[in-house]
């Protein structure tokens, strides 16, 4: 049995990626950050979901991006929009670097364990404009990681896997349900409250795909209301 790297943030789209490396055969092992995100329940979602989809490992690393700030995710100064995005414009929910620190870390969990795949649940679809979710980055890292291991100079190292780049946020939803991913205990939202807040990007575009397909049982409260 192959093995793969699966980064889990805790929430419904890394959730599914997994799942989807699961069906293929893999033996996935789960990798989390601590990255002093103000959204930290992602952190114990995560935990559940690599519980519940029977990972065989799970490790949470810490990186503390939020020593310097510049996201509204790691900064409590800088406000989560709340009503909505421009679509030409990356909005304040960007974290400089994240997707570059947290593969680079994955990549070389991948190597240390001999894995086939860096399982990644990035969507440049129904997504914020993020410059570190699109095929182009992904194709850029690539080419990158195969000089940059030794693996990947003998010809052997991990590919990156994302699965979700290019479906909507409802292919998503009917695919998890397809695989029994967990979606109650997932959790999407950027702020920091006891239960998600239904107004931020990741929130709105979660749950219009929640309805979509057919269950709002599983949206947020404010949008059940």
């Amino acid at each position: 049995m192959s093995t793969a790297i699966a980064l889990l943030s805790g929430g419904l789209d890394s959730a599914t990626a997994a799942a989807l490396a699961l069906e293929d055969g893999q033996r996935v092992i789960g990798l989390s950050f601590d990255y002093g995100q103000r959204h930290r329940r992602e952190l114990d979602a995560a935990a559940r979901i690599a519980d519940q989809l029977g990972l065989a490992e799970h490790h949470t690393i810490s990186v503390n991006l939020a020593a310097w700030g510049g996201s509204a995710l790691t900064d409590s100064s800088i406000a989560v929009p709340r009503d909505g995005v421009q679509a030409d414009v990356i909005p304040s929910t960007y974290v400089p670097g994240r997707n570059t620190v947290f593969i680079a870390i994955g990549l070389s969990l991948a190597e240390a364990r001999g894995a086939e795949r860096l399982v990644l649940g990035v969507n440049a679809v129904d997504y914020s404009g993020y410059p570190d979710c699109r095929p182009d980055y992904l194709e850029a890292f690539q080419r990158l990681a195969d000089l940059a291991s030794k693996a990947g100079r003998e010809g052997h190292g991990s590919r990156l896997w994302a699965p979700l780049v290019e479906w909507s946020k409802t292919r998503i939803v009917q695919e998890a349900l397809r695989l029994g991913v967990p979606i109650a205990d997932t959790w999407s939202c950027y702020s920091g409250g006891d239960q998600p807040c239904g107004v931020c990007d990741s929130c709105r575009i979660r749950d219009a795909a929640l309805i979509e397909a057919g269950r709002p049982d599983l949206a947020s409260p404010a949008a059940q209301r």
